[in-house]
């Protein structure tokens, strides 16, 4: 179980916001937990400098170019990058350092996935270089994929037969438990013992994490294989349940439990 490093962006700058009031508007008002006074590049060198590899750069709408290849820039093959990746921009974004980028929404249409492009894009960079971004919400007592800033529900559902398939395309899997994400009151525990059972790749975790008991449970419910990612609660930008400096010496490089 490793600590996986995030930086969020939106508007170009280090953000930490609450999912699930993101929309298609971008001059729409989000709720917004933190506001980073330094740039995307700081947290990358300081990631670099723990050694921290597999954390992610998101950008969360538009404005978020140029910040995130400045952190890219900084940490040259220890990040991925998500948010709008397509065919078109994936290969620019590996050249521009990134260690793997992130897919969700151009693979799926009509609120089904869309082997074609998956293959394609799969095809441009290797599966190796690709992670897809199943991050989900709770309906009718299942997990479903959801796209477009979070807002919009597929058909496909998490499952270990869906993440089976889904697993000669990728390296990996991101998951996002929407409905949690950037509240800081607890994790989704049902969705993490469900993933422990998708074990075709490694799997990062992110959502509702708060207190050392949230990671106890993601150690004993994910049988020790599922990764995660910590954003409001994490005190390098503005939370009171971690201190990052901890997190990075006993979950970082070589420190693996389970």
């Amino acid at each position: 179980m490793r600590f996986r490093p995030c930086i969020d962006l939106h508007q170009g700058v280090v953000k930490q916001i609450v999912g699930a009031t993101l929309d298609d508007d971008d001059s729409a008002a989000v709720t917004t937990n933190f506001e980073a006074r330094r740039p995307a590049g700081w947290f990358a060198e300081r990631y670099r400098r723990d050694g921290l590899t597999g954390g992610h750069v998101i950008c969360l709408g538009q404005g978020n170019t140029t910040a995130a290849r400045d952190a890219l820039a900084a940490w040259p093959g220890g990040l991925q990058i998500g948010g709008g990746v397509n065919l078109e921009n994936a290969a620019a974004w590996l050249d521009a350092g990134a260690a793997a980028v992130i897919v969700t929404s151009w693979v799926f249409h009509d609120g089904l996935l869309d082997r074609r492009r998956l293959t394609q894009l799969s095809q441009r960079v290797g599966p190796q270089r690709l992670v897809l971004d199943l991050s989900c919400r709770l309906k009718d007592g299942a997990y479903y994929i959801v796209t477009d800033r979070w807002q919009r529900f597929t058909q496909e559902k998490i499952s270990a037969a869906l993440l089976a398939d889904l697993s000669t395309y990728c390296s990996e899997y991101l998951v996002h438990a929407v409905d949690v994400e950037g509240k800081c009151s607890g994790i989704e525990a049902d969705l993490v013992a469900l993933l422990a059972g998708c074990s075709e790749r490694p799997i990062t975790y992110a959502g509702g994490i708060h207190h050392q008991d949230d990671l106890d449970l993601i150690e004993t419910m994910g049988q020790g294989r599922i990764d995660f990612t910590v954003g409001s609660a994490l005190d390098l930008f503005g939370g009171s349940g971690f201190a990052y400096t901890d997190l990075a010496a006993r979950y970082g490089p070589g420190r693996k439990i389970g």
